[in-house]
């Protein structure tokens, strides 16, 4: 399907993949079509791609979930999802996500370049990239609390890892807004600069990802990914691991 259809598009330059949402006139609001969209690009991207970079046409990244979609009848709405067997309903919410978790693939590194309204599923969204570089005008905000629902886009546990459990839990049943600065402070933030900067900044952080040896990028990306989950000495043996077969890499000698 069509960007114009889906309302959203991606387009490679090289090792750099660039997934835009392009609803500027509803400031990017997202709907199970785009959801869709975004899952099959991850089956689309050109094998040498290492950077993917979200962004939102126009002033903002996204206001969240397209509650006219959402509200009304047909494939896609509450109304449907109301209307499923348990099970049915979760599988559906299964496929929506996985227009988000492709975004933590271990061979590309993704980077959310954020200005303006990031709020529900737009915040989600950015937090499912690796990186986030926001521009001085960002706010976010996980309103799914205000519709009585809960996020499901894959952001919970990137939000708890991001800011830790508490911050989080205030975070999501607040649904208060917060602006970059306090982004920022609480660690959602790779970097903040002004508005005007922020494809410039994008741009330059893309460069320095790109600089060094993909494969040992990789194997770093796995470490840190994994490393929450693994106790120290089980770090130290991964790490033992991935040093030997980037030696034996760098040797000729690897499989």
């Amino acid at each position: 399907m069509t960007a114009e259809a889906t309302g959203v598009r991606l387009e490679c330059d090289g090792p750099v993949a660039t997934v835009t949402l392009c609803r500027p006139d509803v400031l990017n609001a997202q709907t199970p079509a785009m959801w869709r969209a975004m899952s099959d690009f991850s089956r689309e991207l050109p094998g040498d791609v290492r950077v993917v970079v979200v962004r939102g046409e126009g002033r903002a990244f996204s206001a969240g979930l397209d509650l006219a979609v959402a509200g009304a009848s047909g494939p896609g709405s509450f109304a449907e999802l109301t209307t499923l067997p348990e099970q049915e309903c979760a599988d559906k919410i299964a496929e929506y996500q996985g227009g988000f978790t492709w975004l933590h693939r271990p061979d590309v590194i993704s980077i959310a370049a954020v200005r303006g309204h990031a709020i529900g599923a737009g915040f989600q969204l950015a937090l499912a990239c690796d990186l986030r570089v926001l521009a001085e005008d960002a706010t976010f905000s996980m309103a799914e609390v205000t519709l009585g629902l809960v996020p499901d886009l894959a952001g919970t546990k990137r939000l708890v890892e991001l800011v830790g459990y508490a911050r989080a839990l205030e975070i999501c049943t607040t649904g208060r807004r917060m602006d970059a600065v306090e982004a920022d402070r609480i660690g959602l933030a790779t970097l903040v600069v002004p508005t005007t900067e922020l494809d410039d900044a994008v741009r330059d952080l893309a460069a320095g990802l790109l600089a060094h040896n993909r494969d040992a990028v990789v194997e770093i990306k796995a470490l840190l990914a994994g490393a929450a989950g693994r106790t120290h000495a089980e770090q130290q043996r991964a790490e033992r691991e991935a040093q030997t077969r980037r030696l034996r890499d760098l040797a000729g000698r690897g499989e």
